[in-house]
């Protein structure tokens, strides 16, 4: 396997150790460096013995141990391999051997063939959805090549990579796409529903396995179908390390909004299934069929082939929009899930590395999140809401298609791009969950585009640093994604912040200027010292609702790094649907922006960084088509 290009990694690890005192007056540091790479974690006691509030309680320290034991900061980073050892980087293509092969349809873009039918515009998907198209080969097709599928080929000396429609961190695509299906002319030839797996450098279904005839008349509206999300850990933690499991949940969320945005064009809706449990989802995609991995007490290396087992995520139902919300019953939903058992399942999975490294605190993680059945679970569709529009003349006239496959991760910024100031509001407005409802309405459930894919109210907010926005002052401001939050953010932060909305800020868009000032050395400092941070237009850092969510419901933990990944993946798309360009950052110091904010206490945590400004390109790499390409994996 050829190592990828150092311009595939959208998540950066810079090994620089400071610590850091913070001035907001004058925005100055005192950073000495030091050398430190000890863990921290955090313990809750307690004097319950009930043995569900004990699992409860034990799995809820789990996840708290690990997320604190994760976290960077100046005098450590999180632990992780100590260099990349190339001979065993992951295959990026999960494949079944022996399981039936079906080749999907491709779709050239408008400007190589101006005869075929236009996809909708990028910007009009906010505002309505087209009208739904049949399940059918030549839908699903084009539904996975603007979601899952490959989108370019890259080359450099003597390296080559693929890219992919949905981001991922490091370009290692730790997440696995299934499709379960009701039966499709010219794809299941038996005329029974399926279930297959993705696989994107093919652009094929592996059909895996023939299910009943009546599972979805049974369940579903006509032309639905499940799309099932799973993740291999081992994929990013070869890189990354124990903070992987963050990555894998960061770009779950990614997928979910490739996956809304693809569906949305052909005029279908898209919701989490989230009253199934883990192992119904363990199930229905055929992921039984991976030995159970026993964890070991501390980190090991070796060969460990079960460590590449694929952990379910979440389902999604695509149906047509419009359908409204229907009565699935989740108990009688399992109990026929629980017959998938039985079903001929073809295909074994290949082997993606000779040797691992397993990094135990991931697995026990992943085993105190894993979510039960849940049969009082309703399964709720709200009316499409659209999104605010300040001007549609900020876009470009760019079709959605253009968008998600010519969509990459910027390597550098170029400290000089400026934007308007109606174009850094047009793209906020695109960041709520709730769209332009009515002006009673506040920020909070999931409504528009793509955050309606998802079952909870919004608990992630942003912390901007603006940099270069004319019309609008640098500085560090806030966007309230759920307004119930309000009076707690304005608590948990430092009591010196304005709580201003800034000049010509649209009444719908709940934007606050905290404080002025000039924040792209902080920023670049915050996102492990890298200059991305401070050369773009703006920066954030994605902070959610935390510790009270997961004392409720300790499984929020991934879905917590879904919302960051959606939002992530909708600040990409605007990138570049207004001429720009974006980056996730994963490699941030987790504390000292808390510090910043004035945040004490677990309420509140940072998850997620980004930066928006103008690409700096690289011309020593060439771009090849998606398809046919190379014959190698990597």
């Amino acid at each position: 396997m050829m190592p990828p290009f150092p311009s595939t990694s959208s998540r950066f690890h810079f090994h620089t150790h400071s610590s850091l005192l913070i001035n907001l007056t004058t925005n100055t540091f005192n950073l000495p460096i030091t050398m430190s790479f000890s863990s921290s974690s955090s313990s809750h006691s307690s004097s319950t013995t009930h043995p569900i509030q004990e699992s409860k309680h034990q799995n809820l320290s789990q996840i708290l141990k690990y997320h604190n034991q994760t976290k960077h900061s100046f005098t450590k980073y999180a632990r992780g391999p100590h260099g990349l050892d190339w001979a065993n980087q992951p295959n990026p293509f999960r494949r079944f051997e022996s399981a039936p092969l079906l080749p999907l349809l491709h779709y050239p873009t408008q400007d190589q063939n101006p005869n075929i039918e236009a996809p909708p515009s990028y910007s009009s998907l906010f505002l309505s959805l087209p009208p739904s198209k049949p399940i059918s080969k030549s839908s699903i097709s084009q539904f996975l090549y603007d979601s899952l599928a490959l989108s370019a080929w890259k080359t450099a000396g003597f390296s080559t990579w693929s890219l992919r429609v949905n981001p991922s961190s490091g370009n290692l695509h730790p997440t696995e796409a299934y499709i379960v299906s009701p039966p499709i002319d010219s794809v299941s030839g038996s005329g029974s529903g399926f279930v297959a797996h993705y696989a994107p450098k093919e652009h094929c279904l592996e059909i895996r396995a023939e299910i009943p005839s009546g599972f979805f008349p049974r369940f579903f509206p006509e032309n639905t179908f499940l799309v099932g999300l799973s993740s291999i850990f081992w994929r990013e933690a070869w890189k990354y390390g124990e903070r992987a499991f963050r990555y894998c949940n960061h770009d779950v969320g990614h997928a979910i909004a490739a996956v809304s945005m693809a569906a949305a064009a052909i005029g279908w809706d898209v919701k989490v299934l989230d009253g199934l449990g883990h192992e119904d989802m363990k199930k229905l995609m055929g992921l039984e069929i991976f030995p159970e991995f026993h964890i070991p007490s501390r980190p090991i290396k070796g060969k460990l082939p079960h460590i590449e087992f694929e952990h379910p995520d979440c389902v999604l139902a695509v149906f047509p929009s419009g359908v409204g919300g229907f009565d699935l019953n989740y108990e009688e939903l399992s109990s026929a899930i629980a017959e998938f058992s039985k079903l001929d399942w073809k295909g074994k999975p290949n082997l993606l590395s000779k040797e691992h490294i397993c990094w135990d605190i991931i697995y026990r993680s992943a085993e105190a999140v894993k979510k039960p059945l849940d049969v009082e679970s309703r399964f709720i569709v709200d009316p499409f809401q659209s999104s605010g529009v300040i001007s549609e003349g900020v876009y470009k006239e760019f079709s959605v298609r253009e968008i998600v496959r010519k969509r990459r991760s910027a390597v550098d910024m170029d400290g000089v791009t400026v934007i308007e100031r109606s174009t850094f509001y047009q793209m906020l407005l695109h960041c709520l969950p709730s769209g332009s409802g009515n002006d009673e309405e506040k920020q909070k459930r999931p409504l528009a585009l793509p955050f309606r894919a998802l079952s909870w109210d919004a608990e992630v907010h942003a912390a901007l640093f603006v940099h270069r926005v004319k019309g609008l002052p640098q500085g560090l401001y806030f966007l309230v994604r759920n307004e119930d939050h309000f009076g707690e953010l304005k608590k948990s932060m430092r009591p010196d912040f304005n709580w201003t909305k800034p000049e010509g800020c649209p009444d719908e868009l709940p934007l606050y200027e905290l404080h002025v000032g000039d924040y792209r050395l902080l920023s670049q400092r915050l996102s492990c010292n890298q200059e991305i941070a401070s050369d773009g237009c703006f920066s954030l850092g994605m902070v959610a609702h935390f510790e009270p969510v997961l004392r409720e419901k300790v499984w929020m933990y991934p879905r917590l790094f879904w919302e960051t990944g959606v939002l992530g993946q909708v600040l990409y798309l605007e990138a570049h649907a207004v001429g720009i360009s974006a980056t996730g950052i994963g490699c941030y110091f987790d504390d000292p922006v808390h510090e910043v904010l004035g945040i004490k206490g677990s309420n509140f945590q940072s998850l997620y960084h980004f930066t928006v400004g103008g690409p700096v390109l690289d011309e020593r790499i060439m771009s090849l088509p998606a398809y046919p390409g190379p014959g190698i994996d990597a």
